[in-house]
Parts: C-alpha cells; sequence; structure tokens
C-alpha cells in the first residue's frame, strides 16, 4: 500500500468507495451510472489523479459496445487503506501517545473486557517477539 501523503478530495474518496464497493474492475461509465452526481469529465480527471497516486491501477482493456475502454480496481483494499491513514495521521500527533489512544479507544469499546484480554495475548505475543530480536 503506498503511503499517502495528502488527504484526497470528496471526489477521489467517491470513485474509490465506488471502486471498493464493486466486486469487478469497473469502467468510468460504470462509475458513472453509480453516482449520477458525477459527470464523465469528473471521472476522468480523477481516474488519472488515482492513478498518479497508485490508489488505482488499470485491471484490463475491455470493450464497451464497439469502443475499447479501461477498466479500473483500486489497489489495496477500504480497511488497509484506512488504516495506513490514521496510522499516518497518528504518526503525525506527537501529543498523543500510543497508550493514551488505547486506553481512549478502550473508553468507547461495547466489550472492553474481551478486547482487553485480546490485547494481552497481542502484547505478550509481541514481547517474545522484540526479545528474539535482542
Amino acid at each position: 500500500m503506498p503511503k499517502q501523503k495528502k488527504v484526497l478530495t470528496d471526489r477521489e474518496m467517491d470513485i474509490l468507495n465506488i471502486l471498493w464497493s464493486s466486486e469487478t474492475p469497473l469502467i468510468a461509465s460504470e462509475i458513472g451510472n453509480s453516482d449520477p452526481s458525477l459527470t464523465i469529465n469528473t471521472i476522468q480527471v480523477v481516474l488519472r489523479n488515482l492513478l498518479k497516486k497508485k490508489l488505482i491501477e488499470v485491471a484490463d482493456i475491455v470493450y464497451s459496445g464497439t469502443v475499447l475502454c479501461r477498466s479500473y480496481r483500486p489497489t489495496a483494499e477500504s480497511k488497509d487503506f484506512t488504516l495506513q491513514n490514521f496510522i499516518s495521521e497518528f504518526n503525525n500527533m506527537k501529543s498523543i501517545t500510543t497508550p493514551r489512544l488505547v486506553a481512549s479507544l478502550l473508553e468507547h469499546e461495547k466489550n472492553e473486557e474481551a478486547v482487553i484480554a485480546e490485547l494481552e495475548k497481542l502484547l505478550e505475543e509481541r514481547k517474545r517477539n522484540l526479545n528474539r530480536e535482542e
């Protein structure tokens, strides 16, 4: 997953969400059919931008009627993209520590005890890995 340096525009996110929700690669006109507020010109500009940012790729060249078109797919899953953005933003915030973040997240967790148990297992595993590296 490429590192994300800039926040994406609303239109870029709209098109990424359409691509993520599709089980197959889409051509520009199919993206337009998914969201009538998007014009074909906007879609094409956004697709070029997403290609430059390496967030999508050309999956194939396919026929749409008698015309050849590119079909597009995302290069990463939605959850991976979201996690990478979160980590990037978190790393930029010097005032919030990892323990403080985890504590805050736990305060809003519905099943706090189960999550704490899972975190304890993960921490033990991480400690073992750190000891092996030394």
